[in-house]
């Protein structure tokens, strides 16, 4: 066990720091568990830590409190997660943290969970134990951002990566993009894979790149190769080359009724699920609904899915408002007016009218950097002034 000697052990914002790293470590190996992280003090001294376990295993809690031992007794735990009050594959984690005799509990965050949902607080302060709830809580809600969507809409948190050019193109003229960005982004890129439970591509980038989506040198490796989704509408993308290797990781095919019974019969021969959801009712193509899309990864467990593209799956998804997180590397390069555009969509007909996003972080990556945006609501102030 390790304690930050910058922090002061017995300030619940620099605990529930560590708590937070403590979850970052498993983040690769939890889902559709959330990744959780909880320390536990006496006398303000930290006795036991622990993150969440894969799925079947420990939660972080009872990690912790199996490190402290005796020592739990009269502690404080602090949990970046509402402890769990129901029985799954392990106990409810508020009965453990009672029968350690643990003296208080502070939460980052209530869990949304309708298995939870405030009824291991409800059960800590039952038995007399001692529960504050919310430091370090804006802290822990952006790091637990997938679970918390999921588990209160059902649906997958939809993350849109784009490699932009400096003026906005993601491909050249010709159709190539082989590489807009340098090393480093691209590296980057494959974190954010890694810590998704899905990538998704639209057919037109899986007929143009023929891409593998697989994750590859990142460090932890996942606990399992995401999910790769192709939304195929029509049928047109044929059941070979790298994405239909499932020797790589597993692939599974969103289309409609219009795709031909053969392609359909050759992507489940070569080794693909297939399913068949409404096609859009917006999309002039009538492809894929995209909301149904998210709901069907949602009810496979999927906490976060980033779509990569492309240009006109992600124009799409900011179109019906479908993206909770856009993070766009942009690389330093400039391709021209006769590039492809980062987002083929309509678009507004008046700037009053733009969609707007809140910049989370910005990252320099050598030449390139990495911006992280969230969606602003129609009704936010804007920010800045002229």
């Amino acid at each position: 066990m390790t304690t930050d000697p910058q922090r002061d052990p017995g300030s619940a914002e620099a605990l529930m720091a560590r708590a937070r790293d403590l979850a970052a470590s498993v983040r690769r190996s939890t889902a559709p568990n959330p990744w959780v992280g909880a320390v536990l003090v006496a006398d303000g001294v930290v006795v036991g830590e622990g993150a969440t376990r894969p799925p079947g295993g420990p939660h972080a809690e009872v990690v912790a409190l199996a490190e402290a031992g005796e020592r739990a007794r009269g502690a404080t735990m602090v949990v970046t997660l509402e402890p769990c009050a129901h029985r799954g594959r392990t106990g409810p984690c508020a009965d453990a943290l009672v029968a350690a005799g643990v003296a208080r509990v502070i939460v980052g965050v209530e869990d949304p969970d309708q298995q939870v949902a405030g009824a291991g607080i409800a059960r800590l302060r039952a038995a007399g134990i001692e529960v504050e709830v919310g430091p370090g809580g804006d802290e822990v809600r952006a790091q637990l951002a997938p679970y918390l969507h999921h588990r209160r809409t059902g649906r997958s948190f939809c993350l849109a990566k784009s490699a932009l050019s400096l003026d906005g193109r993601v491909a050249a003229a010709d159709g190539t993009s082989r590489w807009i960005t340098g090393p480093r982004a691209r590296a980057d890129a494959h974190g954010v894979r890694a810590d998704s439970q899905a990538v998704v591509v639209g057919s037109g980038t899986a007929l143009a790149d023929r891409p593998a989506l697989t994750v590859r040198d990142v460090a932890p490796a996942p606990e399992r190769p995401p999910l790769r989704v192709l939304l195929d509408g029509l049928g047109r993308v044929s059941a070979d080359g790298p994405l239909f290797d499932v020797s790589l990781a597993p692939t599974l095919v969103c289309t409609t009724r219009a795709a031909p019974d053969a392609v359909v019969a050759a992507w489940r021969a070569a080794g693909a699920e297939v399913e068949v959801v409404a096609p859009s009712a917006t999309s002039p193509r009538r492809g894929v609904d995209l909301g149904a899309m998210l709901d069907l990864l949602g009810a496979r467990g999927v906490l976060q899915a980033m779509v990569e593209g492309g240009s006109a799956l992600h124009g799409a998804l900011v179109a019906e408002g479908r993206v909770d997180r856009l993070v766009c590397y942009v690389g330093a390069v400039s391709l021209g007016a006769d590039g492809l555009p980062g987002l083929a969509w309509p678009g507004p007909s008046t700037i009053a009218d733009a969609p707007r996003w809140t910049l989370e972080s910005a990252t320099v990556l050598g030449d390139d950097v990495r911006l992280d945006y969230t969606p602003r609501p129609a009704d936010a102030a804007p920010t800045g002034a002229d």
